[in-house]
């Protein structure tokens, strides 16, 4: 296990992803659980190694937790609080996993760096959850999504950083079309009204909301969707154009 060799990496740097999705009108969080005596997780995150850049690390971390590469992702924050460090955590980290290091022949003065203060570089991504296999690492218990309104104990300071994730999103989600990235390739209108609704918390009249998509002509009707009542079965649609071209305000 060499995961920590301060050789590899940036010290005192690291990133967090916030990896959302969209299932059930719940907009989803992926979180490993850490794997020590305490009930805790955390946000997938990661060092930079001294020859990628931070993008490259970042979709890096994303790969080795999703198993996809083509992801939508954005840089939306440094986070450097004096506070958000946790030394005791991460010596709890250290202790739990001791045996492996010394196996890999790393020694205390090797693993100590993880300890020090560390600047954090916040990205969020969008995904279509149906295409994600959760990934656990060497340190984790497990790897599963939980509705972002009821996320379990977080370490450091990622709570924090989902919320403001998510503001992000909000605000972004109200000018740009990034939030078709967290759909699948085909889907319904009421679908694409259920994820608005639920990232924006709020609700929309269910023809003006239509109208205002369909009049931004990006869009392309397939047929309809099989639901057993083909007089009430929905139309499927898909983009015809890149996500992001046009402008999208919702009032």
């Amino acid at each position: 296990m060499n995961i920590l060799n301060k050789e590899d990496y940036i010290e005192q740097v690291s990133i967090d992803c916030v990896i959302l999705g969209f299932h059930d009108r719940q907009l989803r969080v992926l979180l490993p659980k850490i794997k020590i005596l305490k009930n805790i997780w955390t946000l997938p995150g990661g060092f930079i190694l001294q020859n990628e850049s931070l993008d490259d690390a970042a979709l890096r971390i994303l790969a080795e937790r999703t198993g996809i590469r083509d992801i939508y992702l954005e840089q939306f924050r440094v986070f450097g609080s004096l506070e958000r460090s946790s030394p005791g955590l991460m010596q709890d980290v250290l202790d739990f996993h001791w045996d492996k290091f010394l196996e890999s022949g790393l020694t205390a003065e090797d693993v100590a760096w993880v300890q020090r203060r560390f600047i954090s570089i916040g990205y969020y991504a969008l995904v279509d959850i149906h295409k994600v296999v959760p990934v656990c690492s060497e340190l984790d218990e497990s790897c599963e999504w939980y509705d972002i309104k009821e996320l379990p104990p977080l370490a450091f300071d990622h709570a924090e950083i989902v919320m403001k994730a998510l503001g992000y999103l909000r605000l972004m989600l109200n000018h740009k079309l990034i939030g078709f990235n967290l759909l699948p390739e085909t889907f319904t209108m009421k679908e694409v009204q259920d994820l608005y609704e639920t990232v924006l918390d709020k609700p929309f009249r269910r023809n003006n909301f239509q109208k205002m998509i369909l009049d931004l002509d990006i869009l392309e009707r397939l047929e309809k969707k099989f639901t057993g009542a083909a007089n009430k079965a929905p139309y499927l649609y898909r983009f015809k154009n890149n996500i992001g071209e046009a402008d999208l305000h919702l009032e």
